[in-house]
């Protein structure tokens, strides 16, 4: 679970970077309790401003919700290392609040898979919407046609994507498929 934790966290970065998505990156007591951002995202967010917060609830921070309401959005993508702590908090919140929520449950983990699928169910009661990272990257690029972040969103796909990123380099070495360009 950890391994693919870290690895749809950076795809789900560099999805949010090559789309340009408004991107807040927290942790909650770096030096004291969960440590530091994974190297994957700061790898993608190397001058990003990092908040640093001691509630498990993010959205009880105030930094965090300055942040949230200089960007403006309505609707909202979370992940985060534990699913029961980091992310329930702030979508119950962010949902009582009129937000829309979507949960990149395989961009989330927990101590146990139980916890993390409680955890996901409750958020879903609550009207949060669950997806993956590669629906992320996917629903982000719309079109094959879209030939702006074409390049990059198949170079993401072939590196994180699991089993999709292969069926790309299939279709490319068996039938030179290209789109976008």
């Amino acid at each position: 679970m950890a391994s693919n934790l870290r690895n749809n966290a950076a795809l789900i970065s560099k999805a949010a970077a090559e789309f340009k998505v408004p991107t807040i990156v927290t942790t909650i007591a770096e030096k004291s309790f969960s440590g530091p951002t994974f190297d994957e995202i700061k790898k993608v967010f190397p001058d990003h401003k990092v908040i640093d917060r001691t509630s498990m609830n993010g959205w009880e921070d105030v930094n965090l919700i300055a942040e949230v309401n200089r960007i403006g959005k309505g609707r909202l993508a979370l992940a985060g290392l534990w699913t029961g702590v980091c992310i329930v908090g702030p979508a119950l919140s962010a949902l009582e609040q009129g937000f829309e929520i979507y949960i990149i449950t395989d961009a989330c983990g927990d101590v146990t898979e139980e916890a993390h699928e409680r955890a996901v169910q409750r958020m879903i009661q609550a009207g949060a919407r669950p997806t993956t990272s590669v629906q992320y990257l996917l629903e982000l690029q719309r079109d094959w046609a879209r030939g702006d972040t074409y390049n990059e969103t198949v170079a993401t796909a072939k590196t994180l994507a699991g089993s999709y990123g292969l069926g790309l380099i299939y279709a490319k070495t068996m039938f030179g498929a290209s789109e976008g360009h």
